[in-house]
């Protein structure tokens, strides 16, 4: 069963900057769409990012012109770079993504998160 694994989550100061990835925890055929999504306590989870697989972008107003949303078609990963954090950027980060598993098994699948806390 393919998942998806997030890495790169941590504590920052505000105004600081945290590097996010998300890969296939196995060989896949491709990512196509990821989107990088966040969930703060007692708050619903909300689309910070998407990169489609030609490559467009979009981003949530909030992080406009601070995180940028990357994909390395090579390797089969997504990068979120954050810039300029700060404490209402504080949440869980989670990736999803359409994935072609193989020429003929395509799925959405979920990663298990990873915290991100901006605080000093």
């Amino acid at each position: 069963q393919v998942q998806l694994v997030e890495s790169g989550g941590g504590l920052v100061q505000p105004g600081g900057s945290l590097r996010l990835s998300c890969a296939a925890s196995e060989s896949i055929f491709r990512l196509n769409a990821v989107s990088w999504y966040r969930q703060a306590p007692g708050k619903q989870r909300e689309l910070v990012a998407t990169v489609t697989s030609r490559g467009s972008t979009n981003y949530a107003d909030s992080v406009k012109g601070r995180f940028t949303i990357s994909r390395d078609n090579a390797k089969n990963t997504v990068a979120l770079q954050m810039n300029s954090l700060n404490p209402e950027d504080t949440a869980v980060y989670y990736c999803n993504a359409d994935v072609q598993v193989t020429l003929l098994s395509r799925g959405d699948y979920w990663g298990q998160g990873t915290q991100v806390t901006v605080s000093s």
